[in-house]
C-alpha cells in the first residue's frame, strides 16, 4: 500500500467536508475549495478523519492513491492555514508596487508589467523588492508565483531577475578576456 495514501487526514475544528460522488468540497475559515478526484478512488469519512482507499492493486490505482490523498490534504491545509510563496527582485531599478488589486512590476522593460491575481489569491508587497503571494489553493498560489517569476527569470551571470526567496542561482563566470603574451 502507498505510504502516503494509507495515512488518514485529520479534519481540524471549523472545517466542513462534503463528498458527493467524485467531487470533494472543503469549507473552512480561509474559504472554500472544490476538486474533482478520480471516480475509482474511494473516500471514506468517519469520526473526524478521512481515509482514501483504492479499489485494486493495479499500477494505475496505486499511482492515484497517494495523489488523491495529498490533494485532499492540501485542500484541508489551505482552508485552515493557507499557503504562501515569497519572491525577491534582484537588480538595479527593479521594483514592485501594488495598484489596487494589481501587481505592477518595473523590471527593465520599456513598460511596466501588470499582473492581476485571480479570485482567492492575494498579493502583498511589503518592500519594493519583495512580493508575497498568499491563498488557500496551493496550486493557484504556485502558478501565480511562477507567472510572476517568468516575467524576468534570474540570469546566471549577474543574478538579476525575479527569484524565489530561498532559490539559489547557479552563477557562471563571464568572459575570461584576452591575455597578451
Amino acid at each position: 500500500m502507498s505510504r502516503i495514501g494509507k495515512q488518514p487526514i485529520v479534519i481540524p475544528q471549523g472545517v466542513d467536508i462534503k463528498v458527493e460522488g467524485n467531487l470533494v468540497t472543503v469549507k473552512g475559515p480561509n474559504g472554500e475549495l472544490s476538486r474533482s478526484v478520480h471516480k475509482d478512488m474511494i473516500i471514506e469519512m468517519d469520526n473526524g478523519e478521512i481515509a482514501v482507499k483504492r479499489p485494486s492493486e493495479d499500477k494505475f490505482h496505486r499511482s492515484l492513491h497517494g495523489l488523491t490523498r495529498t490533494l485532499i490534504n492540501n485542500m484541508v491545509e489551505g482552508v485552515t492555514k493557507g499557503f504562501q510563496k515569497s519572491l525577491d527582485l534582484v537588480g538595479v531599478g527593479y521594483r514592485a508596487a501594488k495598484q489596487g488589486n494589481k501587481l505592477v512590476l518595473t523590471v527593465g522593460y520599456s513598460h511596466p508589467v501588470e499582473i492581476e491575481p485571480k479570485k482567492g489569491i492575494e498579493i502583498e508587497v511589503p518592500a519594493a523588492t519583495k512580493i508575497i503571494v498568499k491563498g488557500a489553493d496551493k496550486e493557484a498560489v504556485g502558478a501565480l508565483a511562477a507567472n510572476i517569476r517568468e516575467v524576468r527569470p534570474p540570469e546566471p551571470y549577474k543574478g538579476k531577475g525575479i527569484k524565489y526567496e530561498n532559490e539559489r542561482i547557479r552563477r557562471k563566470v563571464g568572459k575570461a578576456g584576452s591575455k597578451k603574451k
